[in-house]
């Protein structure tokens, strides 16, 4: 990272001060889309520059009260103030690591798909696998989660699944994720015991903010309504609640069955829709075919970013930034923090 937000502080802080003077033009209200470009730029800005001010003042305030420390020859302040370096000193760390969130959409909270590819049986398994390591890293990282579509595979596992999850950088964080997962281990389905490789895709999108406006013509929408499939004991409705939503003009599909009633389940798939519509229109129209290109590359079978081995010896490795470690189980149980961390730094700064 070159530099840092934390140098930029005072740029920032200007910037923000003469986007808030355009607000006070009554004539810019008649245009709701600059308006809504420049709420979501101060609001983007506010959450980068405030939490370096407030880690200032407590800079401050703790060199304060090491003077007067000094000054009374007060032995008794240092565990308190060494406690305090060092809760400063996270702090800064995790700021750091926010800094790296210079997207557009880095903030927004986020769906996480994970599909099945090859490998059968096992490949089902391998989905619903990453599918606990994923929750299981939200929930350590206290964001929220809703299972919002899920299609159980035909003998075990997860043919695909597709998660909501809410908090502030949700997108920015499970962006690094997006990409072929491939596991090698010995298959608990194969009654010969004998090693496997299997993958699954992992694809993020962000959510759409509800200021930005996704025009779509009801015309456009085919809505289809269906049972809901439970998965691994989960209760399985007994009417038509889920729904399926297809935007005729893209192709696009989005679907939902978590909630029993069938307008809320519409109400979601909906909003899953809006953010696959923008997100399509949006690389359109800033001409990133190339990027969606690569991403599609990625996500061929054999384009894998991360290996997960089991047998014959235990390595999670990131094909990427070349983070790896040896302990697969904590990895599975949600530590996956090093791999996104070294992601995020490797991103090129805009």
């Amino acid at each position: 990272m070159k530099g840092g937000i934390a140098f930029e502080v005072p740029h920032l802080l200007e910037k923000r001060k003469t986007l808030e003077h355009k607000l006070t033009d009554p004539a810019i209200w008649n245009d709701r889309e600059e308006v809504t470009a420049i709420t979501k730029e101060i609001k983007k800005i506010k959450s980068l520059v405030e939490p370096w001010i407030s880690l200032k003042n407590k800079i401050d305030e703790l060199y304060e009260l090491y003077s007067l420390a000094l000054e009374e020859d007060e032995e008794s302040l240092e565990p308190e103030i060494r406690e305090s370096l060092r809760k400063l000193s996270d702090e800064v760390d995790r700021l750091e690591k926010l800094s790296l969130f210079r997207g557009e959409n880095d903030e927004a909270n986020a769906y996480l798909t994970i599909h099945s590819g090859a490998g059968g049986t096992e490949a089902c398994d391998w989905v619903s696998m990453l599918l606990r390591m994923y929750l299981r890293w939200c929930e350590k990282n206290d964001f929220e989660t809703n299972i919002v579509d899920i299609l159980p595979g035909e003998e075990a596992g997860i043919k695909s699944v597709t998660v909501s999850v809410e908090g502030i950088f949700a997108y920015g964080y499970l962006k690094t994720e997006i990409g072929i997962h491939r596991l090698v281990r010995i298959s608990p389905f194969d009654s010969n015991a004998r090693r496997h490789t299997s993958f699954a895709s992992v694809f993020v999108l962000p959510e759409v903010d509800e200021e930005i406006v996704v025009d779509i013509d009801p015309r456009d929408l085919k809505i289809d309504t269906y049972r809901s499939q439970g998965a691994g004991g989960q209760h399985v409705n007994t009417t038509d609640s889920a729904v399926r939503i297809t935007h005729l003009p893209t192709g696009i599909v989005a679907q939902c069955q978590n909630e029993r009633s069938q307008h809320k389940n519409r109400d979601m798939a909906m909003k899953i829709l809006r953010s696959k519509i923008y997100e399509h229109y949006r690389r359109e129209q800033e001409k990133e075919k190339e990027e969606l290109e690569k991403n599609k590359k990625d996500i061929s079978w054999g384009n894998q970013i991360r290996s997960y081995v089991f047998q014959p010896y235990s390595l999670v490795k990131d094909l990427r930034t070349g983070v790896e470690t040896g302990n697969v189980d904590a990895v599975m149980d949600g530590e996956i923090d090093p791999f996104i961390d070294a992601a995020l730094k490797s991103l090129p700064n805009d």
